[in-house]
């Protein structure tokens, strides 16, 4: 009876999507961008907070059988306009990400909804000075590797290759811009991308399919992880 409930269990997991309310809200929320019309709406966007944060956590749950998640951060939908020339004071999108467990588990899963314009990201997003030289170092050394995890079939067809959004314009300083690796090494962040269209965010399996796009990313997470807790010569960078 116990290996019934668990197979119904698992049937009933990671089946389901984003609901179209949601995206009806955003949809408002980007034509009435000012806090009257928001004030006004805050117990329905509290509803669909709610609707997204049951998907958020089957996400989460899914992780968790096959990774070792350390926190699940959902973005807040308040902007911060200090800064930016936009100073509408809402986002119009939702995003939660997933942080990896400890110094040996590197690596961070993102999902981000929004109304033409969702996807599923995966990777290493402006790392801090020490970890992007060692990466740098680590490509300008032996490029094999990552290039054999980014060049795999499912991996290539899912994300194609690394963003290329934020680089250096020729060279970081004490590399080589003809190093045969220089469009790996320019790169200030390693991350990798895949779109979904509202209908695939909608479809009752859309849970599962991010999910296996994230299931795609732990190569590339495993290989990172080990550069990112060894030196050049592979010994161990971590306390025992």
């Amino acid at each position: 009876m116990y290996l019934v409930f668990v197979i119904l269990r698992k049937l009933q997991l990671y089946m389901s999507g984003i609901p179209k309310s949601v995206f009806s809200f955003l949809n408002e929320l980007k034509l009435n961008n000012d806090r009257e019309w928001f004030t006004e709406q805050k117990d329905k966007f509290k509803e669909q907070e709610a609707l997204l944060k049951n998907v958020y956590n089957e996400i989460l749950e899914g992780l968790n059988q096959e990774d070792e998640i350390e926190k699940m951060k959902i973005f807040r939908i308040y902007k911060d306009v200090r800064f930016s020339k936009d100073k509408t004071p809402y986002n119009i999108h939702r995003s939660v990400s997933f942080s990896r467990l400890g110094a040996k588990l590197r690596g961070g899963y993102y999902l981000r909804l929004e109304p033409g314009n969702s996807y599923v990201a995966g990777g290493f997003f402006s790392p801090n000075a020490t970890d992007l030289l060692r990466i740098r170092k680590e490509f300008e050394m032996d490029d094999e590797e990552i290039r054999t995890i980014l060049n795999a079939p499912d991996f290539k067809e899912a994300y194609g290759g690394f963003n290329t959004s934020n680089q250096v314009k020729t060279a970081p300083k004490g590399f080589s811009k003809e190093h045969p690796a220089i469009d790996l090494i320019k790169n200030k962040s390693f991350f990798v991308t895949h779109p979904f269209t509202d209908k695939e965010t909608q479809a009752k399996d859309f849970s599962e399919q991010v999910l296996k796009h994230y299931r795609l990313l732990r190569p590339f997470f495993d290989y990172m992880s080990d550069v990112l807790t060894t030196n050049l010569n592979g010994e161990s960078l971590l306390e025992d």
